[in-house]
């Protein structure tokens, strides 16, 4: 991604992008969603259902070596295309990471009935 998630504090693109999250969080389906530190994996911010957080912790603790490892070392097609978008679906809950240069995004949701 070009431009890096605004999380600083007190800058009007962080409060844009809070409430964008706000926003999403509500969506049908969507459980929570989740800001992480792409190098350490810590969260820097959650909103929606932490019973959901907690029970897809088991996923979630992989995920950000898993998508640096991918988007960054990871192979490349041809064309030198990476990781924009990844979903991991499991019976119950579906993640959808979006990979930043310093953050990634997920947002957990109810799996869509076949």
């Amino acid at each position: 991604m070009a431009q890096s998630l605004p999380l600083g504090t007190g800058s009007n693109s962080s409060d844009q992008f809070i409430e964008s999250l706000d926003r999403l969080s509500k969506k049908t389906g969507v459980l929570a969603t989740i800001v992480l530190d792409r190098t350490s994996g810590a969260i820097l911010n959650t909103s929606g259902s932490l019973s959901s957080i907690r029970s897809t912790s088991g996923s979630s603790q992989s995920v950000p070596a898993a998508v640096s490892d991918d988007a960054s070392s990871g192979p490349k097609d041809q064309n030198g295309d990476e990781v924009k978008l990844l979903r991991l679906r499991t019976k119950k809950y579906e993640l959808v990471i979006v990979p930043d240069s310093k953050y990634l995004l997920v947002v957990v949701h109810e799996t869509p009935s076949a």
